[in-house]
């Protein structure tokens, strides 16, 4: 098998459950290989099981800084590379501004922003030696609109779109890619349970969808496996919105 057959190895934070699950699962569909790193072991184990003998399980804690330079260099070392990074891995807060403490706020950018940064540069290296790689950061539409009572999570957001451009101009030249997905409202247990509790959020929501839908977890994994490719081998530091056109509508 010559290097251009190999199955590429993609790793995907927060790959239990959600977008990062639905991520593995197109991928895998697409003979990638996934390791999933999240920090619940029960969540992790039912995705393998789910996904087959192409995905592994990595149980860790990605706020961990210290313990990310050893955990890509053990992957590296059982699997010789990695071609394809997804920072999906993220948390939520919900609460009005003047509630918000210090710590409160310290995580979220942590869990959201921070690792993001910090595991995208211990990998970069090992993409830069094999001249070829793509990194994939996963926003939130928090970054493009005002909404209240998330503060934090838009800061985070915001930050990494504006690091998904810087990152690319630094790294482009070296042969990796950095894009960036920012998914509208996306139909996952979380938003079903909100909108269901919220008719007049729901009105609001699909009022200014022009699809007039919800998006599904599977349409933003074919975004991120046409960022992932070369199907999209000139495109890099965009930051695509999965929205139906939400973003737009008024």
């Amino acid at each position: 098998m010559t290097k251009s057959e190999q199955v590429k190895i993609a790793v995907i934070t927060g790959g239990a459950s959600g977008i990062g699950l639905a991520i593995a699962k197109k991928f895998v569909q697409n003979n990638i290989k996934c390791i999933l790193i999240g920090r619940d072991i029960k969540k992790l184990n039912e995705a393998c099981k789910d996904l087959g003998c192409l995905a592994i399980c990595l149980k860790y804690d990605i706020t961990k800084l210290d313990g990310l330079p050893p955990l890509v260099n053990s992957i590296i070392q059982e699997h010789n590379r990695i071609d394809i990074l997804i920072n999906n891995a993220g948390i939520h807060l919900k609460k009005p501004l003047l509630d918000v403490e210090d710590e409160e706020y310290q995580k979220v950018i942590l869990t959201n922003q921070v690792a993001m940064f910090s595991l995208s540069r211990e990998v970069a290296p090992f993409m830069i030696t094999e001249k070829k790689g793509s990194i994939i950061n996963i926003s939130s539409m928090a970054s493009r609109y005002g909404i209240p009572l998330v503060i934090a999570y838009t800061a985070a957001k915001s930050a990494v779109e504006g690091m998904t451009r810087a990152m690319a101009v630094e790294l482009s030249p070296m042969g990796i890619r950095v894009n960036c997905i920012a998914p509208g409202f996306i139909q996952t247990e979380m938003s079903t349970k909100a909108l269901m509790n919220d008719p007049e959020r729901t009105r609001k929501v699909l009022g200014r969808t022009p699809m007039g839908r919800l998006g599904t977890v599977e349409e933003v994994a074919d975004a991120a496996l046409f960022l992932a490719t070369d199907s999209s081998s000139y495109i890099t530091g965009v930051v695509l919105p999965v929205d139906g056109g939400n973003s737009i509508g008024f």
